[in-house]
């Protein structure tokens, strides 16, 4: 796809989240909406996947190890065919596939997550793994930026390097925002590129709401062989929402009527601009 093409694409599943997150009166509308572009560049440029069999052995896994910012995930994989996206209507309800937090009855999910700091630690396994089996896939694990005060994700960091793990992707939703405030009031996180660089990883920082930088840096990893990759993708929380960019309560505040309208007004905008240039083209 076109960049112009996934930055509507991520406009649409940010629509979609807000829907179902208004529907159900439940969900992390903060996280989802800034880890939406990074989604959107794994699901629809860069993993390779085979929809019609999700459990293909050279699968590029992923891991969605910040469990809780679910809903863009649900609405990307509902897009992709991995099942019905009639289904997105029964998210959170009572007897659903469709929780609060990635389950893996669900096709396209590998395993459930929602207790922080234990999805890197898996991935690492995943990775050494395919290592050992002689295998080409690549593990990807979207982490959130509060997850890193979890000492499990830092013991996965000193394996990851130990056993040269270059096809391991770590991702950080580096939003600077948590459910009680900002990270560095909560638990300072910084330097944070000097930490991961000095447990090994090579480390890349990049705009994390830039389609551009996301498409460029996940098609060029590992830049280094013989080193896991850190990217660092310092996002917006709220981001396509600008009510909600950067507030702290959106973390997982939901819209009110009046809220989602506006919202999907804005969004529906953004993607009406965004054809237009292509037609211009």
């Amino acid at each position: 796809m076109e960049i112009r093409d996934l930055k509507i694409k991520a406009a649409q599943i940010r629509k979609d989240l807000l829907t179902i997150i208004h529907r159900a009166k439940t969900g992390h509308t903060g996280g989802s909406l800034s880890n939406t572009d990074i989604l959107t560049a794994l699901y629809y440029e860069i993993m390779n996947i085979d929809i019609a069999n999700p459990k293909w052995e050279e699968r590029d896994r992923f891991i969605a190890s910040k469990g809780h910012s679910v809903e863009s995930l649900w609405c990307i994989l509902a897009d992709r065919g991995f099942f019905p996206k009639e289904e997105l209507e029964t998210y959170s309800q009572f007897g659903t596939r469709l929780i609060g937090h990635p389950n893996n009855k669900v096709p396209g999910i590998e395993m459930n997550t929602g207790a922080l700091g234990h999805g890197l630690p898996i991935s690492v396994g995943m990775a050494l793994a395919a290592k050992r089996d002689g295998r080409s896939y690549r593990v990807f694990c979207l982490m959130g930026d509060g997850e890193q005060a979890e000492g499990s994700n830092w013991e996965a960091a000193m394996a990851g390097a130990h056993y040269k793990l270059d096809n391991l992707v770590g991702i950080i939703d580096r939003n600077g925002l948590q459910i009680s405030g900002t990270t560095e009031e909560v638990m300072g996180l910084e330097p944070l590129e000097e930490k991961w660089t000095a447990f090994g990883w090579n480390v890349i920082s990049i705009d994390g709401n830039s389609m551009e930088e996301l498409v460029h840096t996940f098609r060029n990893v590992p830049e280094i062989e013989g080193k896991p990759t850190l990217v660092l993708a310092n996002t917006l929380k709220g981001k396509g929402v600008s009510f909600a960019e950067g507030v702290p309560g959106w973390h997982h505040r939901i819209p009110n009527d009046d809220e989602l309208e506006r919202a999907l007004t804005e969004l529906q905008q953004k993607i009406d601009e965004l054809s237009r240039e292509g037609q211009v083209r």
